[in-house]
């Protein structure tokens, strides 16, 4: 019974580390990487404009020093994806300061094309293939909450971070933590991730399944969920309280692809989940993938890593009209 006792408790702790951690991707995510090609690749690789934008949110009550750490960095290793031989440079920046969220390019799926660069700018770093850098952790900081911007919406203080492929035609795959210490993933207590435009690598193996959660404010009466370069590696499908899992359309190659879903009352102000689960006929091994999910208005919804409100659990009682 004492080795059961301590059994359940070591697992109560793991999971609550898993749930209160902010690595990007998320643990729960089940996504290997975040992926971004050198500004010479081939878009049908699954990377639309070889620029991927995060956000970190600090709750106000959050007053230390804080760091943004990535992982494998560099594009060279066994990690990256080669075309060829590597010969890619991608740039990581990161932004703080007045307008470094609440600039409407910022938080675009064309962000890339507008003032998505808003803020100023605090660090920033080229990476090219270095072992130095390879399958090993970099750290930007530290910051000061109060140079991120505040936003009472959000609630708290607002960094970016922009990585941005300036050369060449390989993937950089990499993650992102955020934390209160420079040497180690520390979590920071209320923090979280978020993106507006999912650019990620799939797993190789058939039988895991990603998911990602768009959150649906109050002003959301539908939602449009688009996907790029998806190379029609089975299923995509959305889930709410109200949602049991209804399949959108899939992408093939270099395309783009639109599903309107309507949301109704029960799930305004909380997050959806989009599963990804691929096909268990056939094997596409490297696939990349971009996701992103508009309102009515045309404006976008954030994706954050740990989901605002829980992982959504589907309740039959509600109808959909």
């Amino acid at each position: 019974m004492f080795r059961k006792i301590i059994f359940i408790l070591l697992i109560s702790i793991l999971t609550g580390i898993l749930l209160f951690s902010q690595p990007a991707p998320a643990a729960d995510e089940n996504i290997p990487y975040l992926i971004t090609f050198g500004g010479n690749a081939d878009p049908s690789w699954g990377d639309d404009d070889f620029c991927q934008i995060f956000f970190c949110v600090l709750p106000a009550s959050f007053k230390q020093n804080v760091y943004i750490r990535v992982f494998d960095p560099d594009t060279g290793g066994a990690v990256d994806e080669l075309k060829g031989s590597f010969n890619t440079v991608v740039k990581f920046s990161v932004y703080g300061g007045p307008k470094c969220w609440s600039d409407s390019s910022s938080q675009s799926i064309y962000a890339s094309r507008g003032n998505y660069k808003s803020g100023y700018q605090m660090a920033s770093k080229s990476f090219a293939a270095d072992v130095k850098y390879d399958s090993k952790w970099y750290t930007f900081g530290p910051f000061n909450p109060s140079e991120g911007e505040y936003v009472e919406k959000l609630g708290g203080n607002v960094f970016k971070i922009i990585a941005e492929g300036i050369s060449g035609d390989d993937g950089n795959l990499y993650r992102y933590y955020l934390s209160s210490a420079p040497d180690n993933n520390t979590p920071v207590d209320g923090g979280n991730l978020f993106t507006y435009k999912y650019h990620f690598r799939l797993p190789d193996n058939p039988k895991q399944v990603c998911q990602i959660y768009p959150f649906a404010d109050d002003k959301t009466i539908s939602v449009e969920v688009r996907n790029f370069d998806w190379d029609n590696d089975g299923t995509i499908r959305v889930f709410s309280v109200a949602k049991n899992g209804i399949a959108s359309r899939i992408s093939s190659e270099n395309k783009w692809v639109t599903e309107i879903y309507p949301v109704v009352e029960e799930e305004k102000n909380s997050s959806l989940e989009i599963q990804f689960i691929k096909s268990q006929t056939s094997v596409i091994k490297n696939n990349n993938v971009v996701v992103t999910v508009r309102n009515q208005y045309g404006v976008s919804l954030p994706f954050y890593v740990i989901p605002i409100g829980g992982i959504p659990v589907y309740t039959p009682k509600i109808r959909m009209k």
